[in-house]
């Protein structure tokens, strides 16, 4: 083989180690978040296990060893977790989004710590 196929196929390897690398890591970040997905709902829980599926399923957009399409799913994932759960934190703690009239009438609303 000649020098530049041998360069070209160094750099298809870290190329694909690199995408493996980080769609491992996200997975990872994903897998923190499952105890939050009892308590997000039903959307949670379909983000969640349909992100998995996808990850573990070698039916894929791209073919197995390139995992940028599982890497854009896993972040898609994360983003979406991420806003559901910054809700569920601000629908605990009574921050914008719980309308007033769920305090009790006369009595001033503290945040649950």
């Amino acid at each position: 083989m000649s020098r530049e196929t041998w360069i070209l196929l160094v750099l298809a390897g870290v190329v694909a180690l690199a995408t493996l690398v980080g769609a491992v890591l996200l997975a990872v970040r994903v897998f923190r978040t499952y105890r939050l997905v009892s308590a997000l709902g039903a959307g949670g829980k379909l983000a969640f296990y349909g992100a998995l599926i996808y990850t573990i399923l070698p039916v894929d957009l791209l073919p197995d060893p390139i995992y940028l399409d599982d890497m854009g799913v896993l972040a898609g994932t994360l983003f979406y977790l991420g806003r559901l759960v910054a809700k569920h934190r601000a629908a605990q703690q009574g921050l914008p989004g719980r309308s007033e009239s769920a305090a009790a009438p006369g009595r001033p609303h503290r945040p649950v710590s």
